[in-house]
């Protein structure tokens, strides 16, 4: 019996009419070959049937305290029905990515049935060139980035041919908690939240320069400081910059529409432009988001003269954890600015990198646990009632962030599911008021960078625009890197042979 933790909470009490709180992927597959030369329906529900133990987080849905007094927990369905997450769909012609980047932002718009275990997936044929793709999503109040990739693991292969896995072990379902027993620990966790209130906002007033609008006001620095040497952390830690979000068009009020492009670059480049300036290739990530927001924003006579800010969230899961932790979220975020004010692409490289190494330096030498402590710091019945309205009001007032960008590293081989080669991930995020209508989400996998942006339409016109520009700026990054120096052949006839 396990209960969501105040963050997991804090993302289920986020959804509302116009906010959609799971996390997603798109997958595109070459069916060429499977065994029958595709995939269907009935290949992915008994994949699943076999490997469903091994993603613990798809058996579960949440049973709710009476009267919203705690916060739910999590127990086994005991009328799960794999056949109601499992959906077939085929594209009419000629199925090409924008047809697919339309079905998919109309499947990720709807919010998952809390009735059941939250998660769907849907497989969609007739993609060009004889492809498929799958759409998977999972709420995020049962799983972040790194375990979500990790649930997807687990139902890929190496090789086109499964693999074997060991069937469950045997064990007693988690069943729901009683009615005595969720209600006695409603009063319990009630008489001690004061307490437990308090040593959080101790501990997020030690982050206070590094969390959003808080950051902002007036001695945050010093305070922040100051409560960090009294609690006795004499590390000292950088000077972060200014972290005030400027207004773009991106941010404000969203709907509950949803726009998806997605696109790709090659690993290989990023990775020589992160040698060449000494940066890492997350940095990278983030200087092409850069760069694109600030083309996007330019064209639109809608460039602000200081930097945008953008919420980088980092996982904080330890290598293994136990096997409950693959369950719920166990993240934190780095807040940075992004130079979009800075006109020379080299020299907004270089600053990229700055305040990356900044960040990181911050991120690695304080606990940085900001949003887990200050979803505790808020009583279980006062979440549920006022998490929506306190978004929406973020997002009429100056914004907390610009916009989310997150990068996920993947495998760099191929991998398989159901005998189909997955050709791309393109992995998917949360839009919500206080974020803002745009998120940028990219995952690493067998020599791409794959993208997947989601943007709120009324927000953002033209995702398919700023797509265009994340490759541009990949375009504009490498003018800037020497070419590469092929090696010397060692054996000229070995190299020509066949």
């Amino acid at each position: 019996m396990r209960q969501l933790t105040p963050l997991d909470a804090q993302f289920l009490h986020a959804e509302s009419a116009t906010t959609a709180v799971h996390v997603a992927g798109v997958a595109v597959l070459d069916p060429s070959g499977a065994p029958d030369g595709r995939i269907t329906r009935e290949d992915l529900l008994g994949l699943l049937r076999r490997r469903l133990h091994l993603a613990p987080a798809l058996r579960l849905r949440l049973v709710s305290v009476p009267f919203g007094l705690d916060h739910p927990y999590w127990a086994e369905d005991p009328s799960f029905d794999l056949t109601r997450h499992v959906h077939e769909t085929t594209l009419p012609m000629p199925g090409d990515e924008a047809q697919l980047a339309e079905a998919v932002a109309r499947l990720h718009e709807r919010r998952l049935d809390r009735r059941h275990p939250l998660w769907e997936m849907h497989l969609i044929q007739g993609l060009t060139g004889g492809r498929a793709a799958l759409y998977a999503k999972v709420h995020h109040c049962a799983i972040d980035g790194v375990s979500g990739a990790e649930t997807l693991a687990a139902l890929l292969d190496l090789t086109p041919e499964p693999r074997t896995v060991e069937p469950p072990a045997e064990h007693a379902p988690a069943a729901a908690p009683g009615l005595v027993t969720m209600l006695a620990g409603a009063v319990t966790r009630s008489a001690t939240h004061p307490l437990r209130a308090l040593r959080s906002l101790g501990r997020a007033v030690a982050d206070l320069d590094a969390i959003p609008v808080a950051a902002t006001l007036p001695g945050a620095r010093l305070v922040a400081a100051t409560t960090r040497m009294i609690r006795g952390e004499t590390k000292k830690l950088p000077a972060l910059p200014s972290l005030a979000a400027p207004r773009t068009p991106f941010n404000g009020p969203i709907s509950a529409g949803r726009r998806f492009s997605y696109g790709s670059v090659p690993l290989a480049d990023v990775r020589r432009a992160a040698r060449t300036f000494g940066i890492s290739v997350n940095d990278v990530v983030m200087a092409l988001c850069t760069s694109a927001l600030r083309s996007w924003l330019k064209e639109r006579d809608a460039l602000p003269d200081r930097p945008l800010i953008a919420a980088v969230p980092v996982s904080v899961r330890t290598a293994r954890g136990r096997a409950g932790d693959a369950v719920g979220n166990q993240i934190s975020a780095m807040i940075v600015p992004m130079p979009t004010d800075v006109a020379d692409p080299e020299e907004r490289l270089r600053t990229v990198g700055a305040v990356m190494r900044t960040a990181k330096r911050r991120f690695a030498g304080s606990p940085s646990a900001w949003p887990s402590e200050l979803t505790s710091m808020v009583p279980a019945p006062v979440t549920a009632l006022a998490t929506p309205a306190l978004f929406r009001l973020a997002a009429l007032g100056a914004p907390p962030v610009n916009l989310i960008v997150s990068n996920v590293p993947g495998p760099q081989f191929p991998l398989y599911l159901c005998g189909a080669r997955l050709l791309g991930y393109y992995p998917m995020s949360v839009l919500s008021d206080a974020t803002g209508g745009l998120s940028i989400t990219c995952f690493s996998y067998d020599g791409s960078l794959d993208f997947g942006l989601v943007a709120c339409p009324e927000r953002v016109q033209d995702v398919w625009r700023l797509m265009g520009h994340l490759q541009e700026a990949m375009d504009e990054l490498m003018e800037l890197v020497p070419p590469a120096v092929p090696a010397p052949s060692r054996d000229v006839t070995a190299a020509h042979a066949g």
